[in-house]
């Protein structure tokens, strides 16, 4: 990609937020010193630029979390799905409607930067209206069956199938 302002590469990609708006920067080396001159007031060397990008990105990311808070973060799970944090930020995808509440504090600021809300105001389809609380139950009943199973423990593995199946016939009566 070539600079913006003249025709040597973009070695710097910068994005500022102006009224909200994000605006993306290519610039040579040459320009990004200009523009961070003009933006700091006091001139810049070359060997020094990059050391104020990186302090400008950490002050607007405001990254406060440490390592061992992350890793414990991580291993938060889901009472109901069994679903990490750390599974969220791999795959990028939740495992069950109460995952929005286990990782609330972490979701929300998350949901504020892409939606600009933190509530769902939009339309919910009338079909699936009540079934998600037997959803949910279900996905609880058979993660509870297949640890049953991997202990051993049979007898609960077939209580718990029993009721899987009463889950399933009533979802079907009601659909």
């Amino acid at each position: 990609m070539k600079c913006q302002r003249c025709d040597k590469p973009a070695t710097f990609h910068i994005t500022e937020l102006s009224g909200g708006k994000p605006q993306e920067l290519h610039l040579c080396e040459d320009h990004a010193r200009e523009y961070l001159t003009q933006s700091g007031g006091e001139p810049v060397s070359a060997s020094s630029m990059a050391a104020v990008l990186a302090q400008q990105v950490a002050q607007q990311m405001a990254v406060g979390q440490t390592a061992e808070e992350l890793a414990q973060l991580d291993q938060q799970a889901c009472p109901v799905c069994g679903m990490t944090f750390y599974d969220f930020r791999s795959k990028g995808r939740l495992g069950c409607p109460h995952d929005y509440v286990c990782f609330a504090e972490q979701l929300d600021p998350l949901m504020l930067n892409i939606h600009g809300e933190t509530e769902h105001v939009g339309k919910t389809p009338k079909r699936c209206a009540g079934g998600s609380e037997s959803r949910t139950q279900l996905i609880r009943v058979r993660r509870e069956m297949k640890k049953a199973v991997e202990d051993e423990r049979y007898e609960r593995a077939s209580a718990l199938r029993d009721e899987i199946r009463r889950i399933e016939e009533s979802e079907g009566q009601e659909g």
